[in-house]
């Protein structure tokens, strides 16, 4: 190998054309993670491949029963921001947000991955849920992407990425998926709308629409294994996914490998979007109505 194209990067073999490495590197930049609940989480995922991309991060945690489930993960991703972030509690995001501006003064990204719905609207009819709980549910699922995107904001002056994660619950119904259908459709909404006023930042907002992974957030669903077994079966890849794969999906839309990305739903759910809906899952008990990712 010659000296002249010994690194790839700098000497890349079609000018013209991008850089990839390059662009899905998140070097020098900073962002926060709202939503990891244990190292099962989605949003945990999605941390370790920006961290591995080069990026400094902020993560957060719901409460001082999670805390001890984050705290690792905050060592190892080397956060040098960890706080509470319930985002139901009047305070808590904005504190986070004015740490990070007083110790970056920036922000490049951020991912949005909670949720919550009390069990027992979670796991009932949408036609008996309650008012508060659907209420909750609006207030901690959608509006605090809303609320993010307004603190963000004036932290991206040369632009940046907000990722949400949805499910395709709401795109069509999907069986004992109940109330949060509504809400994720109005997570997707909001997405878009969001998108459509920050555009002219330069701010992209999208969604992951994230096929089932055995995760906390799941373990409300009633019935969640038949959500696995109908997945895999009705996916044109005959699998179902990995959280990994959701991680790498988020590592793209943060990175500007995807400078021209937004409003868009990318379904990561091996293809189950794309297919007729199959069969309902049996029901089954379930013991928690927290749907943090």
């Amino acid at each position: 190998m010659t000296k002249e194209n010994a690194n790839p990067s700098e000497n890349p073999r079609f000018p013209e054309c991008c850089d990839p490495p390059a662009l899905l590197s998140l070097s020098g930049r900073k962002g926060l993670v709202v939503g990891v609940a244990n190292q099962h989480s989605l949003a945990w995922s999605a941390a370790l491949h920006f961290a591995q991309a080069g990026a400094e991060l902020a993560l957060t945690y719901v409460s001082e029963t999670t805390r001890p489930h984050v705290a690792g993960l905050a060592e190892r991703v080397k956060a040098p921001i960890f706080m509470p972030c319930d985002v139901a509690a009047p305070g808590e995001l904005e504190a986070v947000f004015d740490t990070i501006t007083k110790r970056w003064g920036r922000l490049d990204f951020l991912l949005h991955a909670v949720g919550s719905i009390p069990p027992r609207d979670l796991r009932g009819r949408l036609v008996d849920c309650s008012a508060e709980g659907f209420a909750q549910g609006m207030l901690v699922s959608t509006y605090s992407l809303i609320r993010m995107a307004h603190l963000a904001e004036p932290l991206m002056p040369q632009g940046g990425s907000l990722i949400t994660l949805s499910y395709l619950g709401a795109e069509r119904v999907v069986d004992h998926y109940n109330v949060m259908g509504p809400v994720k459709a109005a997570l997707e909404a909001s997405m878009r709308y969001l998108a459509h006023e920050l555009g002219p930042q330069g701010i992209r907002v999208n969604a992951i629409s994230a096929g089932p992974v055995q995760t906390r957030a799941a373990s409300g669903l009633t019935g969640f294994s038949g959500f696995l077994d109908n997945a895999a079966k009705t996916a044109p890849l005959r699998r179902n996914i990995e959280a990994d794969e959701v991680g790498r999906a988020a590592l793209l839309l943060a990175s500007d490998f995807t400078a021209a990305t937004t409003g868009e739903i990318l379904h990561v759910d091996a293809g189950v979007h794309i297919e007729a809906p199959a069969p309902a899952p049996p029901p089954r008990s379930s013991k928690s109505g927290n749907t943090q990712k």
